[in-house]
């Protein structure tokens, strides 16, 4: 499958982008000439970023035969103060909860995943210093 996006402004600083059949609406806020009718650029990016990554954790602990109840993740992120405002510090917290839930084959699940598998994260690399934590509950 190729990565084709088509974006159409749909009014303001609002486009409708689409690929693959699947749509979603990015906009700027208010102070950038936006309305907020949907996530920015560049939270989106934060946003592929934990698909990306929780995807690869959720296929290598299946792999690991590994349960847990539930799984999510928190991502924040810092940017440059000129432009283009690149993020240059993005924090991640892989949030599991489980009695079974093993610490050391989770964070072996997120190492491969930052270092190996998401291509996501090896393209932050090239501006952010990308740290994480998991946190068992």
């Amino acid at each position: 499958m190729g990565y084709d996006t088509r974006a159409v402004l749909k009014s303001g600083m609002a486009f409708d982008i689409e690929q693959h059949g699947h749509h979603l609406t990015a906009d700027a806020d208010a102070s950038h000439g936006g309305t907020g009718y949907g996530p920015s650029p560049r939270s989106l990016m934060l946003s592929a970023l934990s698909g990306c990554t929780g995807m690869d954790v959720v296929a290598i602990l299946g792999k690991m035969q590994m349960p847990y109840d539930s799984f999510a993740l928190e991502i924040s992120a810092t940017g440059a103060t000129e432009h283009p405002h690149v993020f240059t510090e993005v924090h991640i917290k892989y949030l599991f909860t489980g009695s079974e839930v093993d610490t050391a084959k989770v964070e072996k699940a997120v190492k491969l995943s930052l270092e190996k598998y998401c291509p996501v994260a090896a393209t932050l690399k090239h501006t952010a210093t990308i740290t994480w934590e998991v946190v068992v509950s």
